[in-house]
C-alpha cells in the first residue's frame, strides 16, 4: 500500500505546455502544440505503465479496495479522452507528439504491455474505443510485427531479426487475455507458440536461465543472462497460464516450462533473498525489478497450485528482501533503468539503477498482492535457517 499510495499521490493527471508552463487537465478547446506533454511519468503511454495497471488491479482484487483499480481506470480514461488532440499533430507529421506509440504501433513495446493493462480495465469500463484499440493490437502482433521465418516474434532494431526475451511479456499477456475475452483460440494458439519458440531459442540448459537475445543473422545467443529479461519471461508464462482454459491440452506442458524456470532461477537467489542484475554474476548489483518478478512468479504458481507449496519459501525470502528496499515515503530502491541489448557484458554490469524507476513498480505491486494471497502458506524462515 505504501508504494501504491505514493504512485497515486505522484500522478497529476495533467498536461503541461513546456514552452509556456501552463498546466491543464484536459486538452479540449486548446490550440494544438507539440510542446504539450503529460506532466507525470505515470500518465505516459509506456510499457512499464501497462504492468503498473495490472499490478494496481491485482492489488484491488486481493485487498478488496477499489482505490487501486480506480487508478488505472482513471489513467486510461485520461489518455483516451485526450487522444484526438495529439492525433491531429501526429497526422500533420509531428514526430515528438505525446502518445505517438498509440498511433504509430510500430513495435511490441508500443502496444502489448499497455494493452494487457487495458484489458484488465476494460473488464469494468467497457468503452468502445478501448475495444477498438485492443483489436488493433491483435492485428499488429499476429499479422504485422516482425518475425523469424518460423513465426517467432522479433525486432528489427537496433539489429535486424533479433529476438529479445522482453518481448514474450510484450505479447503473451495481452494475447492470453484477449483469448479469454473473445473466446477465440487463435490468441491462445499464437501465445503458446511464442512461449515454446522462445524456450527453444533462448533457454540455456547449462544454467537454467534465459539469454537476453538470439541473433538470427548469426544463429547465436547474446552474452547476458540479464535479470529483468528473465523476469519478463517468467511473468509471460504465468499470465498465459492464468488466463488459459483449465482443460486446455497444453496446460501441463506450460506448467512444466514454468516450473523449470522457477527451479532454475531459485539456484541463484542470494542469501539475503535478492537476485542480481546479471543473475549468474553475484558481483553484479542486487536488483529490485527482477526480484519482484521472480517473487510474483513463484508465489502465483504456488497460490494457483501449479507447483508444490513448499516453493513459497523462494518468494518469501525475496519479499522480505524487497520490503527493505522501500523507503519511508514509499519509493522502491535499486531498480535498473531501461536496457537495450549489447554484445558486451560490461554494458549490463554498468546499467544505472535508480530509486522508483517505473520498470520495477508494477512487478512490486503484483508480488505484494500474491504474497498477501499466500499468507496461509508461509513458513518460519528463521527456524529453517
Amino acid at each position: 500500500r505504501k508504494v501504491a499510495d505514493n504512485i497515486i499521490r505522484s500522478t497529476s493527471f495533467k498536461f503541461v505546455n513546456g514552452k509556456t508552463g501552463e498546466t491543464f487537465t484536459s486538452t479540449k478547446g486548446k490550440d494544438t502544440s507539440i510542446n504539450v506533454k503529460a506532466e507525470s511519468k505515470f500518465n505516459k503511454w509506456q510499457y512499464v505503465n501497462g504492468l503498473l495497471a495490472v499490478g494496481m488491479v491485482r492489488m484491488s482484487e486481493v485487498l478488496n479496495d477499489k482505490t487501486y483499480s480506480d487508478y488505472p481506470r482513471r489513467n486510461f480514461n485520461f489518455i483516451f479522452d485526450n487522444l484526438d488532440y495529439f492525433k491531429k499533430q501526429y497526422d500533420a507529421g509531428a514526430t515528438s507528439v505525446e502518445y505517438r506509440p498509440v498511433f504509430r504501433m510500430g513495435s511490441l513495446d508500443d502496444c502489448g504491455s499497455m494493452a494487457a493493462g487495458l484489458i484488465d480495465v476494460y473488464a469494468f469500463d467497457k468503452r468502445p474505443d478501448f475495444l477498438a484499440y485492443l483489436n488493433r493490437v491483435g492485428h499488429h502482433i499476429i499479422d504485422v510485427q516482425s518475425k523469424f521465418p518460423d513465426g517467432t516474434l522479433a525486432r528489427n532494431g537496433p539489429r535486424k531479426m533479433t529476438l529479445w526475451a522482453d518481448d514474450l511479456y510484450m505479447s503473451v499477456p495481452y494475447l492470453a487475455r484477449m483469448g479469454k475475452l473473445t473466446g477465440d483460440n487463435k490468441y491462445f494458439d499464437f501465445a503458446i507458440k511464442q512461449v515454446k519458440l522462445y524456450n527453444k531459442y533462448i533457454y540455456d540448459s547449462t544454467t537454467g536461465l534465459y539469454f537476453h537475445t538470439f541473433y538470427n543473422d548469426e544463429n547465436m545467443n547474446g552474452v547476458a543472462h540479464w535479470g529483468r529479461c528473465n523476469g519478463w519471461v517468467a511473468l509471460a508464462q504465468v499470465e498465459l497460464l492464468n488466463n488459459l482454459p483449465a482443460n486446455h491440452p497444453e496446460r501441463a506442458e506450460l506448467i512444466r516450462l514454468l516450473q523449470r524456470q522457477i527451479l532454475g532461477y531459485s539456484r541463484y537467489q542470494d542469501i539475503d533473498g535478492m537476485w542480481h542484475q546479471l543473475i549468474d554474476k553475484p558481483d553484479s548489483y542486487a536488483e529490485a525489478s527482477v526480484t519482484a518478478m521472480f517473487v510474483y512468479a513463484a508465489a502465483k504458481a504456488v497460490n494457483e497450485g501449479w507447483i508444490n507449496k513448499r516453493f513459497i519459501s523462494i518468494a518469501q525470502n525475496g519479499w522480505e528482501a524487497l520490503a527493505k528496499k522501500v523507503t519511508a515515503d514509499g519509493q522502491v530502491e535499486d531498480i535498473c533503468i531501461g536496457t537495450s541489448v549489447e554484445e558486451d557484458i560490461r554494458y549490463y554490469y554498468t546499467r544505472p539503477k535508480e530509486t522508483n524507476d517505473t520498470h520495477g513498480l508494477g512487478a512490486f505491486l503484483m508480488a505484494g498482492a500474491e504474497m498477501v494471497r499466500a499468507k496461509d502458506k508461509l513458513v518460519d524462515i528463521g527456524k529453517r535457517r
